[in-house]
């Protein structure tokens, strides 16, 4: 008994041992490069990297920086391809005052250049490592900056945030040891605030920025999945124009009347820019698109709600885009009763 004991013993830690020793680890998405140039060159430009970067890489962007700072400064930038840029000191909080502590906005806008508040002078530690770097685990200080908060393999989205750690696979090549979860939720994981329920943030008439999934969930397509669309190594503003391949007869009819001709895409009216990263164009348009694609043509609904629960207002975006967002953006000087009677039959 004792014997057959110790031999179990034995091949538990055996087992152990090899599970530990079979773990893949994090290699660095440069190792991708050499078998695999187009995706890298894609991620590249994607702006997914750039969703945090040292100060010794993102100096050499051209931003801007907030009011009194110098590039010797910073420890990192966040962001800073696409939408906007923020700051970080080399204590590793967020910059949201001037040097000399005196209020100054601190988040630049890439598309108008224009600066806004951040989270207006307060002591802001770095947070949202969680989807902004790669292997990221919340204990411990990256860098032991103790503004940062948690540690991580890679700065920005790495091709192992989505793929997996990649040692095994560089090892030998193969699609059985990487993973490659082509799911919404995969996506979404990052792509959502609050968790993945149907219910879009929403604050100062626009949904909350990078909401995709929550937008997707709340409208008619909530069955599709991201890359029906999406390269998910490419930008966002390379996606398919695909909507023909279920709308086909809708397609057809809307090809011949004004919009169509002029050369009005589907998205225009079903993807209006109703969400905000960093700016706002107009009372109606932002700067991201919505994801949930469902019209409703009555002039007298609201796409808002708000609710209270325990004292506490949140505000939402329904299942549904207004024709204000629809129609207005473009069509300035009409009003939304217009926009309901030119709805009917609009595709014909």
């Amino acid at each position: 008994m004792k014997k057959a004991l110790t031999l179990c013993v034995a091949g538990a830690l055996t087992l152990m041992v090899m599970g530990t020793a079979s773990a893949a680890d994090y290699v660095g998405s440069e190792k991708c490069f050499s078998c695999h140039k187009d995706q890298f060159n894609d991620w590249q430009a994607s702006g997914h990297p750039w969703k945090l970067r040292k100060m010794e890489k993102a100096r050499y962007a051209k931003l801007p920086l907030p009011k009194g700072w110098a590039w010797e400064d910073i420890s990192y930038v966040i962001g800073g391809a696409n939408k906007k840029a923020r700051f970080i000191d080399k204590q590793g909080y967020i910059i949201t005052t001037a040097k000399d502590g005196s209020e100054a906005k601190n988040q630049y806008n890439i598309e108008d250049g224009s600066w806004a508040f951040y989270h207006k002078g307060e002591k802001k530690p770095y947070t949202c490592g969680g989807c902004h770097t790669t292997g990221y685990s919340k204990e411990g200080h990256q860098d032991g900056l103790p503004g940062m908060i948690g540690t991580w393999k890679e700065d920005g989205i790495g091709c192992e945030a989505c793929h997996g750690p990649a040692s095994d696979h560089v090892a030998k090549p193969g699609k059985g040891n990487l993973k490659n979860d082509l799911s919404a939720e995969s996506c979404g994981k990052c792509h959502q605030r609050g968790g993945m329920g149907p219910q879009p943030p929403a604050s100062g008439g626009f949904i909350k920025h990078h909401e995709q999934i929550n937008e997707l969930k709340a409208g008619s397509h909530k069955d599709l999945t991201c890359v029906t669309c999406h390269d998910p190594h490419k930008r966002a503003i390379h996606a398919k124009n695909n909507c023909a391949e279920c709308h086909d007869g809708i397609a057809k009819k809307f090809a011949g009347n004004i919009h169509g001709k002029q050369g009005t895409r589907c998205v225009e009216c079903h993807m209006p820019k109703v969400s905000k990263s960093a700016i706002s164009r107009s009372s109606y348009e932002a700067d991201v698109r919505t994801h949930i694609m469902k019209l409703n043509t009555d002039p007298t609904v609201s796409m808002f709600e708000t609710v209270e629960e325990k004292g506490k207002k949140s505000t939402f975006a329904k299942g549904f885009v207004t024709l204000d967002y629809a129609c207005l953006r473009c069509h300035a000087s009409r009003d939304r009763k217009w926009a309901s009677d030119k709805a009917k039959g609009f595709h014909k």
